[in-house]
């Protein structure tokens, strides 16, 4: 038999050509099921992003903090539901710790197009936030509602651009925002201790920094080596209030000479205080946060599928 007379028996026997677009068509939309793209008006609140949401029927503010780890309702008005108590579980800030966090599960959360099914969630009282903020926030949006998201904060224009990645395909998507490769710095990242983390090195010290969109100023762990402060402008003392009310001693400057992938953040106003009450147990630490000074600097952007962070320069 011939080459040509192979051809022409394989062709006869070749699906239509109808039917492959339609396979393709069913195989295109069956990739892409769990993918969505929205873009998301954002309101503020001083420094902090608030995002219209739905906790089953309850709607209204909520912070989006990605220095929570999950979610976190406000107890005020969710005091109805049922809960549980986690004895081994600690809430801790830069204030202190609280122990014995109180649990409880949504059974559903809405913001843009985003719907997730049954979540846990911490409820806690942010009488703090709403008293300082003169506005009503029923609860925080954490780093691990975006476990599977790509996001971008445009601090400028208000919006947050949002895609959560279909899990057969997230290797070749690729963000129209993101096709000028000359325009933003790629940095990675890391999540550590459920808390979204950058490291970078200044004066010979290697730091490890929490990314943090909930926290309103940029901060510094005062037990860090004098040639790191040897970079630091004091200006005043100021009082830092938390979680319950507490209040501690912090030192108000700008820092200098900070480099978070290959950009200098310039002069970067940073509070100084004393960051023990964040260690593990195993005295593994964090050396600083980078919050609203640093993140409204540049439109940024992270990939928590590749663990990456988009710097607009």
């Amino acid at each position: 038999m011939s080459s040509s007379t192979i051809a022409a028996h394989h062709c006869t026997d070749s699906v239509p050509p109808k039917k492959i677009t339609i396979v393709l068509q069913s195989l295109q939309e069956a990739l892409a099921t769990d993918s969505v793209t929205c873009t998301i008006p954002f309101s503020r609140a001083g420094n902090l992003i608030l995002l219209r949401a739905k906790a089953d029927t309850t709607e209204g503010n909520f912070i989006l903090d990605t220095g929570a780890p999950g979610l976190v309702l406000n107890i005020t008005y969710f005091r109805d539901y049922t809960s549980t108590t986690d004895i081994n579980e600690e809430q801790s800030g830069i204030t202190g710790s609280a122990s014995g966090v109180k649990k409880t599960q949504v059974g559903e959360l809405t913001f843009g197009c985003i719907k997730t099914g049954l979540e846990q969630a911490d409820l806690l009282s942010l009488g703090h936030l709403e008293n300082t903020k003169g506005v009503k926030i029923l609860g925080l949006i954490g780093l691990s509602l975006f476990k599977q998201f790509e996001m971008i904060i445009d601090y400028e224009n208000n919006l947050l651009y949002l895609h959560r990645y279909a899990k057969k395909i997230a290797a070749i998507y690729k963000n129209p925002m993101l096709e000028d490769t000359s325009k933003y710095s790629v940095v990675p990242i890391e999540i550590w201790n459920n808390k979204m983390v950058v490291r970078t090195v200044m004066a010979g010290k290697k730091l490890r920094l929490i990314i943090d969109s909930g926290a309103e100023s940029n901060v510094l762990d005062s037990r860090l080596p004098n040639k790191i402060f040897e970079n630091v402008e004091v200006l005043r003392r100021v009082q830092l209030l938390g979680t319950g009310d507490k209040k501690v001693d912090a030192l108000y400057g700008n820092l200098n000479n900070l480099t978070i992938g290959d950009q200098n953040t310039g002069s970067l106003p940073v509070l100084i205080t004393n960051l023990e009450k964040t260690c593990l147990a195993d005295n593994s630490c964090i050396d600083g946060i980078l919050g609203f000074d640093f993140l409204s600097l540049h439109k940024i952007g992270f990939n928590f599928v590749n663990n990456k962070m988009y710097i607009w320069k």
